[in-house]
């Protein structure tokens, strides 16, 4: 999914975004089916791969679409709409997912997946037009890629927000992948419980990243919004590290979790907004490489967070607190 990002960007950039997201979706609805008809784990994994590149094509011209047409301000609201979804849906698919298990098997999860990428497909057909004309394309050539992505990577300044957005990630990634093993194996909750605990951060997601929409460019400006957030952030994942050196209360826990995760809406919309604003030209790369540093990055802290062999709350607290912190860093200096 992360490197797949990297090949449809570009693409888009010379093809246009309709024809591949179309492609996109019809690749995800097959890959779906595939997995729920599987044999065998082989048979599994190739339609997991296949699900994979659907699914990258989905998440990178998402945001190219959206900066195909819009700029400034109103670009960031849209991207706090937009960035609502791709920041609560891996805190609530886990819910759905549990749930569905509870009433059928694995293999109706995959189902209920093709049924959505269906629906996506259709509506791509339906309602959405190309957003990019042909004479803002690029050329489809491998030289003017690699120049572009050349470009990308020595803009300091566009560095320093995906890097920011990617480490927020990663921080939420930490929570997704380590909360069940802390707050059911440690800290008792029950399956139903831990469901309210999760759907109540996503929730969480959904109402900051429509505060950050209503916010900027009425009463604050994206970087001071991108800084601010960043910085509950850290404040909130270091809570969760303390609670879990010091054995503080449960709720006092859940608590700091709630504001850390929450902050992914609007360092996602913001950070987002700010890296693309100055590469319309080229959005599908630039889009495709911060799609890049997310997922690796995310993989990464997660990977590096099971280390020890047994994922701990205090494990969870020091990789959120390092990445929600080092994002931080990252952006703190003012744009000049």
């Amino acid at each position: 999914m992360a490197l797949f990002q990297v090949v449809v960007g570009p693409l888009s950039d010379a093809w246009g975004r309709r024809r591949l997201l179309l492609a996109g979706m019809a690749l995800y609805m097959a890959g779906s089916l595939w997995c729920a008809l599987a044999p065998t784990v082989g048979y599994l994994i190739a339609g997991r791969i296949l699900q994979s590149l659907g699914a990258a094509a989905g998440t990178v011209l998402a945001r190219a679409i959206v900066r195909d047409l819009f700029s400034g301000s109103a670009m960031t609201r849209f991207f706090s709409t937009l960035m609502v979804v791709n920041g609560v849906a891996p805190v609530v698919a886990p819910v759905i997912g549990g749930q569905l298990l509870t009433l059928t098997t694995w293999r109706a999860v995959f189902l209920a997946l093709a049924a959505v990428g269906a629906i996506l497909l259709l509506a791509v057909v339906f309602a959405l037009p190309e957003s990019l004309p042909h004479v803002n394309r690029a050329p489809a050539h491998l030289c003017t890629t690699l120049r572009t992505f050349r470009s990308l990577v020595t803009d300091l300044l566009y560095l320093r927000y995906v890097l920011a957005a990617a480490l927020m990630f990663a921080a939420v990634f930490a929570y997704i992948s380590g909360s069940s093993f802390v707050l059911q194996d440690t800290y008792g909750l029950t399956a139903q419980q831990f469901s309210i605990v999760f759907g109540l951060n996503g929730l969480g997601i959904v109402l900051l990243g429509q505060v950050s929409a209503w916010l900027v460019g009425r009463a604050v400006d994206e970087h001071t919004l991108l800084r601010v957030s960043l910085i509950v952030a850290t404040l909130g994942s270091a809570g969760v590290l303390t609670c879990a050196l010091l054995g503080l209360p449960l709720p006092l826990l859940l608590t700091c979790l709630f504001l850390a995760v929450s902050m992914l809406g609007i360092v996602l919309a913001n950070a987002t907004s700010l890296a693309l604003s100055d590469h319309g030209s080229a959005a599908g790369a630039a889009s495709s490489l911060q799609g890049l540093l997310q997922f690796l990055v995310g993989g990464l802290a997660a990977s590096a967070m099971s280390l020890p062999g047994q994922v701990t709350a205090v494990a969870m607290g020091t990789t959120m607190t390092i990445c929600a912190s080092a994002a931080l860093t990252v952006v703190y200096p003012r744009r000049s």
